[in-house]
């Protein structure tokens, strides 16, 4: 009696965003299988990390005059006082800095490489059943509307990182409620910036994708979350953005309510 009523048990919203986290884990094992389709993803995100430790080094090396600039009000408060909100006005800055870097971190690499995690997302597609109305747009207009997307979603994660940083400015706040607003807002973007290949090759654009991982929340934000904090360690957005591609094709299968076990020999 126990187990049929563990079967019929609803899941919840934890439970949901569990296995959402959990779909970055599978993804890494799937790319795993394949090394040199791993090391093929790879290249597009070195070429962007290397471009994105280039402007990370200089943000740190002008933090100081920047944290000085956005706390301009402080110059004539007592030492102590202005050394403390310049102190949190630096991290408030680089935190800014690194939440813009995952973000269009993410959207520049899709762009280097869409060929190569196009190819990584119809292997996961083809080895848990395939795309049966899979659309063909071609290359060209495929990559103007991921350049499309993509500039709506960084537009997007501007307008979003502009209010934390703002409320990052102040004491207390800044280091402990906007981080994890930070995390829910990023990782829900990252979830649809990642998605947008799975969902391409089914016709549908960035509305369609927005309204179906809408209907999968806990399950989108757990993913988006896992993928956030990965992409926050050193190098992990280099080396996990071909497992965080394939994570996001069996989130699409899921938010569209396709079967994510195998059903064929297909392997990658």
């Amino acid at each position: 009696m126990s187990g049929d009523l563990s079967e019929t048990r609803p899941v919840t919203a934890f439970r949901e965003f569990a296995t959402g986290a959990g779909l970055l884990g599978r993804g890494l094992g799937l790319v795993l299988r394949s090394p040199r389709l791993l090391l093929l993803g790879l290249l597009p995100a070195v070429v962007s990390g290397i471009l994105y430790i280039v402007a990370l080094v200089f943000l740190v090396r002008y933090l100081p005059d920047l944290s000085a600039q956005v706390t301009w009000f402080a110059e004539d408060w007592a030492a102590w006082l202005r050394g403390t909100i310049r102190v949190i006005g630096g991290i408030a800055v680089l935190g800014f800095g690194l939440l813009l870097a995952v973000l269009t971190f993410t959207a520049v690499t899709l762009l280097i490489g869409d060929p190569f995690y196009e190819k990584i997302s119809e292997l996961v597609e083809d080895r848990f059943g395939g795309v049966p109305d899979a659309v063909d747009v071609g290359f060209w207009r495929g990559l103007r509307r991921s350049l499309v997307d993509s500039l709506k979603l960084v537009g997007i994660s501007i307008v979003v990182a502009i209010p934390l940083f703002l409320l990052g400015l102040i004491p207390l706040v800044g280091q402990t409620v906007v981080p994890v607003l930070a995390g829910a807002a990023g990782g829900w973007l990252l979830a649809l910036e990642l998605t947008g290949v799975p969902f391409q090759r089914r016709g549908q654009r960035l509305r369609h994708r927005r309204a179906a991982l809408a209907g999968k929340k806990p399950l989108t934000l757990g993913f988006g979350a896992a993928v956030f904090a990965t992409f926050l360690i050193p190098l992990g957005a280099v080396f996990l953005m071909p497992a965080a591609i394939a994570g996001a094709t069996l989130l699409a299968r899921k938010s569209l309510n396709k079967p994510v076990a195998i059903t064929t020999t297909a392997s990658l």
